[in-house]
Formats: structure tokens, sequence, C-alpha cells
């Protein structure tokens, strides 16, 4: 496939190495317009924004992935496989499941659990297990530590449901897993696929066994802390 491609209009170059990629545009263009220096609009298709600037002299781009892995699976196929780019750092929300989690929390997805069957599709003799990159994850923990944030590494779950009336909740929090999310495990095959490097960084917005949750527009702007990890981490690995 050419580019443009049917899903993203932007030109060869417009994307930087390293993508950030919310799920929510209207959080891709909070970035943009507060962390980025000369932010430049590269993609408005389907009103998924993505945007090029500077962010401590170093080029990045950021671009919604919208919800699901499915979601997901287009735009970090393109831009690994079309756009070239190197590196995604999935910046987006989660819900707690380990108990030890609170709200505005920060995790890091050394690995993706799924119930989700995204991987048939390479007829694989097993199951894989879709992991971090190391280099990235390495970068990311290094820079929440100098920022003084406590981010948790850890297993994600990455769900197909939002509203699921079943307990499985539990059943992974059994095996260890930090926080539910929607998006990880297919950008972790895509990346594995492509022979890129690809991380999911999240902010835990919701605790669903305590009720506790934050509002729309405190997820949009106000989980910065991820952003500057994220943003950081993608500035070391230039250097």
């Amino acid at each position: 496939m050419s580019i443009p491609t049917p899903h993203i209009s932007s030109k060869t170059g417009d994307f930087a190495n390293t993508v950030l990629m919310p799920g929510d545009p209207l959080r891709a263009k909070f970035i943009a317009e507060n962390f980025l220096t000369n932010a430049v609009l590269i993609n408005d298709v389907r009103g998924i924004g993505g945007y090029t600037g500077t962010f401590d002299g170093v080029r990045i781009s950021v671009m919604a992935s919208g919800m699901g892995m499915p979601s997901m699976g287009i735009y970090s196929y393109e831009l690994f496989n079309f756009y070239n780019v190197q590196n995604i750092i999935r910046i987006g929300s989660a819900g707690a499941i380990s108990s030890s989690l609170k709200v505005r929390d920060v995790v890091a997805g050394m690995s993706a659990c799924t119930n989700s069957n995204y991987a048939s599709q390479y007829n694989l003799p097993g199951t894989f297990a879709p992991t971090a990159n190391y280099e990235l994850l390495s970068c990311a923990t290094s820079v929440a530590s100098d920022l003084g944030v406590d981010i948790k590494v850890g297993s994600l779950l990455s769900s197909d449901t939002f509203y699921d009336d079943s307990s499985s909740l539990i059943d992974w929090q059994k095996m260890g897993v930090l926080a539910v999310e929607m998006e990880a495990a297919s950008l972790y095959m895509n990346a594995s696929r492509a022979g890129k490097n690809a991380l999911a960084i999240c902010t835990i917005s919701d605790c669903p066994f305590t009720g506790e949750s934050c509002s729309s527009q405190e997820r949009e702007t106000s989980f910065t802390q991820m952003m500057e990890i994220a943003l950081k981490t993608s500035v070391l690995l230039e250097k």
C-alpha cells in the first residue's frame, strides 16, 4: 500500500521516529498544544488528529489511536509499515485490577494479556505473548525515577470488552495483572511483526472494584505525569 493510506493523510517524513499514541484525539491535541514546540497538524482523517513538533529539541509526533484493538491495530500498522515509524508509546487510561493501585497511579505494560483473537492472523503454532520493547521500558522507568514518579511495571489486560458482565477481573487479579485497557496487545503484536518497538504507559482512571473514577475532562488534560514520562523517554531514545 502507498501513502497516504485510507486512514492517514500524512506525507513521507511527516512523522517523527517516535509517535505518542493516546486513545483520545483531544488528548493528542492537548499534548501538541501544551508540550510540543511548533506543532503542525499532519493528519485529521476521521477526526484523528496527528501532530509533529519538538520537545527539548527532539522531533516527536503524537496521534490518537481511537478505542480498542482493531483501531490501534490499523493506526499502528500503518505507522510502522508505511510511515517508517520506529517507536510507538501508547499513553492511555486503564482500570485498576491490582488492589495496590489507586486513581492517577502510572503503570507500564511489560506484557499484555488479552481476551482478543487478534493473534490468530499470524497462524502461529501456539500462543504468542505480546511484550513491550525492553529499551523503551527501561528508558521510561529511568525517566519516571528522575521525575519522582513511582511507576508500576507489570502485566496489563487488553480487553475487547469495556462493559463486561462477568467477574473475570478477579481471575486476572489472581494472576498478578495490574490493570485493564483495550489497546496494548495489538500494538505489541504489530511492533513485533514489523520489527519495531512499542510500549504502553497508562494512568489509572478508574477502580472497578471500588467505583472510584476520573471524569472525561480529567482523562483528557490532567494525566500529565504519564505524558511527561513518554515525552522525556522519546528524547532519551534519540541521545
